[in-house]
């Protein structure tokens, strides 16, 4: 019998203007209590080539970091069951979603989602876009290639532009 996982609260300022989602934490991350924290996941190694920092920084000041530029962070699933990291193994019925409707509220300034794979877009699509009201469902969504190590398709290159496409426009940096 596989235990349930139980996400991270949300990582935001009021006056976050972008929020990245992921599915779920993984088994590392959830074990260290940090969002990507699989040392092959390219998530902070991209994002601190974006927003100029480095990403061997402690984890709390590359959560600082990260929110004095306007991003919020958090998951689309609040709690699942799934063996092992692989979204693949979430098991469906287990599937409970986070409240995005109480986190918008108190976040109005987020225009932009970006959905860190297909995953994540998927279950927002199925989970939480029926739930929203109408101003909230409008807001402007991106998928990107998924920084995790499972998904090889892309090359860290190709993430990183994708990625960079998605966010310096509303961060600030090129």
């Amino acid at each position: 019998m596989s235990l349930s996982s139980t996400g991270f609260a949300p990582v935001c300022s009021p006056s976050a203007r972008v929020l990245i989602l992921g599915s779920m934490p993984g088994q590392a991350s959830l074990q260290q209590q940090q969002y990507y924290a699989h040392p092959r996941n390219a998530f902070w190694p991209i994002l601190s080539e974006l927003l100029g920092f480095d990403a061997g920084l402690d984890y709390r000041d590359r959560l600082d970091l990260v929110g004095r530029r306007r991003i919020a962070l958090w998951d689309v699933l609040a709690e699942c069951v799934r063996p092992g990291s692989l979204d693949s193994a979430i098991r469906r019925e287990t599937i409970r979603v986070n409240d995005f409707s109480a986190f918008l509220g108190h976040c109005p300034d987020i225009s932009r989602i970006v959905f860190n794979g297909q995953t994540a877009a998927r279950f927002w699509a199925l989970h939480v876009l029926p739930g929203l009201s109408p101003s909230l469902a409008n807001i402007e969504c991106r998928v990107l290639p998924s920084t995790s190590p499972a998904h090889a398709a892309c090359s860290r290159a190709q993430k990183l532009e994708a990625w960079r496409a998605a966010l310096c426009d509303l961060t600030g940096r090129a």
